[in-house]
């Protein structure tokens, strides 16, 4: 589902909490100084950054493990930039450059995505010093995430409040702060919106869930015609038949669990883009700036590689003749491997391309089914919920195999699988919004697509006017990334794939001394 042109910045999905411990060298002196951790975030538009909070100080150990924690809001479609800045102390509140022992960047993405959402970086930036580790570890802050099932019946008790010929609904109020009483008033729905009021009742959360093994009658009252009303006895009454609680499982508890996100690409090589030695393609490799295939493929890898522990991404191009003998291809590894298209990290799928364009003769026709075909194959065969796979498709032009590609895209809807399509160039592309089911949920052959899997997005509509192109790749990645994990989550519910829980972590040796 397309979210449309560059918005302004949405609600998080969540809130993470993380918590800081160091482990420094045994060189210093005993007792060791105490030490203070400063976190800062850096802006998306100024690429400035900027202190967000501190740890407090802690004497007396080489290893501290703070107590004060930081909680960031957290947008899985966002690069979110982190600095950890370590400091030895004198005093309680100052801090010096003299005093700096290490730092560590990352994405909280990493921290996050990292084996049971910890992560250990080594600190940097003391030449010729070591400068110990930093550990994070990443806990998302929610609700209670009980959703309770009901199924009530409503029955007339007289006749002047006759819910048989009613059309009751119930509004659920919370009484008291700790949600253990709860007041529910009944209403009779009325069309032109004037909903009539019937009465109300009183229960808990505990007598509701009584209801697992026995049906619960509650007597609607109306205070005022009880008031006005001598042999008043209610307005009908509500019988619960049964009730249940269900968990309400988060993106981050399945990747807290271990799931990962496989990041595929697939790159048009159509002879529509131009000659990529002229500065009128769309391929062309400009020394100052990336072309808009580059930008497009670095926007969306660089948030999604925090989530993938191997950061090895297959990368394939389509609509190329490939040398020696000028066969037409629709699915050929860009790195020339046939048995191993995978890349090293989203740098070596930008090599692998900018390869390609010197290598292979820009062609035609524009398939997506090969490629969409391929990855579904890989994702079929693994359904546990320990791979969720996204595939990046980057062109330029009219599909030319929509009917096969639908039909792809109708199978690819039962997997683990969702499919990015970003269109580059002046192109008009009426074809791509079809395929986006965002009106209309695709079909081949009488068949409906199970899931909404395919966002397509123009990338026109999110360049920088200024010419900004970290901004123009943050917007794109924006809207093209932020409905993955309520589409990961949507697959795990139709299949009743539970988040596994996370991995027993070892705890961090003490560095080992400095040797002289």
């Amino acid at each position: 589902m397309s979210l449309g042109g560059a918005s302004e910045r949405s609600v998080p999905a969540t809130k993470i909490e993380i918590t800081v411990s160091c482990r420094r060298p045994d060189v210093l002196p005993s007792p060791p100084p105490p030490a203070v951790v400063v976190l800062y975030t850096q802006s998306r538009a100024s690429q400035e950054w900027r202190e967000f909070g501190r740890t407090e100080v802690i004497d007396n150990t080489l290893n501290p493990d703070f107590v004060r924690k930081f909680v960031l809001d957290y947008f899985f479609e966002e690069k979110q930039n982190l600095r950890f800045d370590v400091y030895n102390v004198d005093s309680k509140t100052n801090i010096s450059k003299p005093d700096f022992l290490g730092q560590a960047f990352l994405a909280l993405g990493e921290v996050i995505g990292g084996q049971g959402s910890r992560v250990e970086r080594t600190l940097t930036g003391v030449p010729g010093k070591k400068c110990g580790t930093i550990l994070l570890t990443a806990e998302e802050l929610s609700n209670c995430r009980d959703i309770a099932t009901m199924q009530l019946c409503a029955n007339k008790l007289d006749k002047k409040d006759f819910f048989g010929k009613s059309d009751p609904f119930l509004v659920f109020y919370r009484s008291n702060e700790d949600g253990t009483t709860v007041k529910i008033d009944v209403y009779d729905w009325d069309r032109d919106g004037s909903h009539d009021f019937i009465g109300e009742f009183t229960t808990s959360y505990r007598e509701l869930s009584k209801a697992q093994n026995q049906f619960t009658v509650y007597e609607v009252l109306n205070p005022r015609k009880k008031c006005k009303k001598k042999k008043y006895v209610n307005s009908g009454t509500v019988t619960l038949l049964s009730f249940s609680v269900d968990t309400e499982f988060t993106f981050v508890d399945y990747i807290k669990g271990g799931t990962q996100l496989n990041f595929t690409v697939a790159i048009d090589f159509t002879a529509s883009n131009g000659n990529p030695l002229q500065p009128t393609s769309l391929h062309y490799m400009s020394p100052y700036q990336l072309s808009a295939y580059a930008m497009a493929l670095k926007a969306v890898g660089e948030i999604i590689q925090d989530y993938d522990s191997d950061k090895l991404f297959p990368a394939y191009g389509f609509g190329a003749k490939l040398p020696p003998e000028g066969r037409i291809s629709h699915q050929f590894p860009l790195n020339n491997n046939d048995e191993d298209p995978n890349c090293a990290g989203i740098e070596g799928v930008l090599e692998s391309y900018f390869q390609s364009l010197r290598t292979v003769q820009l062609y035609g026709p524009t398939y997506f089914a090969p490629v969409i075909n391929q990855v579904a194959r890989a994702a079929a065969k693994i359904s546990d919920g320990s791979q969720y796979y996204v595939l990046l498709i980057i062109t330029d032009g009219v599909i030319s195999d929509m009917t096969q590609t639908k039909e792809a895209i109708v199978s690819a809807s039962s997997l683990p699988m969702s499919i990015i399509i970003v269109g580059v160039g002046p192109a008009m592309f009426e074809a791509m919004e079809e395929l986006d089911g965002d009106d209309v949920r695709v079909s081949s052959r009488g068949r409906y697509a199970e899931r909404d899997i395919v966002q397509f997005v123009p990338f026109r509509d999110y360049v920088d006017r200024s010419g900004n192109q970290v901004l123009s790749m943050a917007r794109l990645a924006k809207d093209v990334l932020a409905e993955i994990p309520e589409q990961l989550l949507s697959y795990m519910r139709t299949r009743d794939i539970q988040p596994r829980p996370p991995p027993a972590v070892n705890p961090s040796p003490t560095p080992a001394p400095e040797q002289p």
